[in-house]
């Protein structure tokens, strides 16, 4: 059993991303701050990302007009005080990172301070941007402001494990409920911390490496939205799940994402012999919704028996497409594409997670002390459908909320209690790490076929029966072994599993990202669908 003091901090903030930073950095005006990084600091999503954020920058664009737009996305299932927060304080979030140093691309003209592009579901153009490497500007600027500011401390290579609640407290029956800290796995010395706070963030990103096909980097399993729930908090909406309708298809390279602004910027989807077919499944054809395009190209590939589909950028502008995808374009020649000449091959594959840990404008979770933000969550904002350059936005916009709860809910926070050290007396090193990898592959490989972009009752209970054996296996390996990083994100992409096929098993229409063959209309009015832990 491990005996060594604990970490401290006045909060600590799991994932540095643009959620997590963004928290950090307005959190350390006056707190101490922890941010835990499970790889490098810019391993997770934000510095992928390519599109951009959406605000209402240009003179003709109204924040009702992006208010509309996000709950038609949404297909009416957002919660509107909370799309109308977001939309409304997109303008100081972008003039926050500009502050920061972020170069976003600037106007065409004086008059334009930004060059806003357009993507699908925007009825105008209102994304700000850096190019197409939106995601790593910011992400980049946010680190430099972090890592320069004395009150933070970042520390990467460390995989969280489970919240500190009173159930971990000495003298359990006298603690108060709520988020004490958390343990933590040390990459390095194979150690598990604990780690003691008054506030716990999580900002861990969401779950679509459950999933075999994803544009998402390794790391996005769901680790914070599963930490929740063992806690005690409801999750909701975790049926909705995004596919992006172009992942690069490439034996190369498994996750690379073609931004949704080449189609807003005039790229057409074709099938491999020259046919646009968009406009045979949406009027708005490739600026329809991501779940439109997405099933389109999912139909289009099943009814002729296809691996993937074109995104065509060939009838514009050399110079055009070189200078407003810069990043795209040298990674795509450098795998033998020129998108200049030839068109892109694409496919759909996971992309984000649009249902978590339910929580309030502030971020604030069921369990006292402990907030979600960023894609860990499910806000209100997005419904059944997350808009395009709405999940950056959400980010920065939730981060700083929640810092904002804490400062002002801090000096009546309690300290947290003695916790007990992570025990180990019980277990073993593992003899067979090959059960870990086998699940992995089972799971991502049944999830994809069965709970995927069209889904049946059927398929559901198959993937149900198969998410049960595997809970088996997983815990009675876990009560047994040592843990790795492996063998938790397993534990956790299983947990993620059962919960996604629970919430598309209890939606009975078709509804946003949720798109089921045996219920293929709407019920009314819109529900979301909310789970409840046992806390026994």
């Amino acid at each position: 059993m491990s005996v060594e003091d604990p970490l401290t901090a006045d909060v600590v903030v799991v994932g540095s991303g643009a959620a997590g930073l963004t928290c950090a950095i307005a959190l350390s005006e006056t707190l101490s701050v922890l941010v835990l990084s499970k790889a490098g600091i810019s391993a997770g999503s934000t510095a992928w990302a390519q599109g951009g954020i959406a605000a209402v920058l240009d003179e003709g664009d109204t924040f009702e007009a992006h208010i509309e737009d996000t709950m038609i996305a949404g297909a009416g299932l957002n919660d509107r005080r909370i799309v109308e927060f977001v939309v409304e304080q997109a303008p100081a979030a972008i003039e926050r990172l500009a502050a920061l140093g972020v170069p976003f691309t600037p106007g065409e003209t004086v008059s334009e301070r930004f060059h806003l592009t357009r993507e699908g579901g925007h009825r105008a153009r209102r994304i700000v941007h850096v190019d197409d490497a939106t995601g790593w500007a910011v992400q980049k600027a946010l680190e430099r402001a972090a890592l320069e500011n004395p009150r933070i401390r970042v520390m990467t290579d460390q995989v969280a494990i489970d919240i500190a609640t009173e159930r971990h407290a000495e003298g359990h029956g006298f603690a108060e409920r709520r988020a004490h800290g958390l343990y933590a796995l040390d990459r390095a010395s194979g150690r598990v911390r604990r780690i003691l706070a008054r506030a716990v963030v999580l900002a861990t990103g969401g779950a679509s490496r459950v999933y075999r096909f994803s544009t998402n980097p390794d790391g996005s399993t769901g680790d914070g939205i599963a930490m929740a729930w063992r806690a005690g908090c409801r999750v909701s909406n975790m049926e909705f799940n995004q596919f992006h309708p172009t992942c690069l298809y490439n034996f190369q390279v498994k996750n690379f994402l073609i931004t949704e602004a080449m189609r807003g910027e005039g790229g057409i989807l074709r099938t491999p012999d020259g046919r646009r077919f968009m406009p045979d499944h949406d009027p708005r054809a490739e600026l329809a919704p991501r779940d439109i395009v997405a099933r389109a190209i999912d139909a289009e590939m099943k009814r002729a028996g296809l691996d993937f589909v074109h995104l065509d950028m060939t009838h514009l502008p050399e110079g055009f497409v070189e200078s407003h995808f810069p990043t795209i374009v040298e990674r795509l020649r450098a795998l033998g594409i020129d998108p200049v000449t030839e068109p892109i091959p694409v496919v759909p594959a996971a992309h984000y997670t649009c249902g978590g840990v339910l929580v309030d404008r502030h971020g604030r979770t069921d369990l006292p002390g402990l907030y979600a933000i960023g894609e860990v969550s499910q806000s209100g904002l997005h419904g059944a459908n997350r808009m395009a350059s709405n999940s950056l936005l959400e980010c920065l916009v939730f981060g700083a909320s929640a810092a904002d709860d804490i400062l002002a809910r801090f000096a009546e926070t309690p300290p947290p209690p003695a916790i007990r050290p992570w025990d180990e007396s019980r277990v073993t090193d593992s003899d067979e790490e090959v059960v870990v990898s086998h699940n992995w592959a089972e799971l991502r490989r049944f999830m994809w076929n069965y709970v995927g972009i069209v889904r049946t009752d059927r398929r559901l209970e198959r993937a149900a029966r198969r998410v049960e054996l595997l809970r088996e296996e997983v815990d009675h390996y876990y009560g047994r072994f040592r843990v790795t990083p492996n063998l938790l994100e397993l534990r956790n992409v299983v947990e993620v599993a059962d919960l996604i096929v629970r919430s598309a098993q209890s939606r009975k229409e078709s509804r946003g990202l949720h798109y089921t063959t045996d219920y293929p209309g709407l019920s009314d009015p819109p529900r979301d669908t909310i789970l409840y832990p046992s806390r026994a």
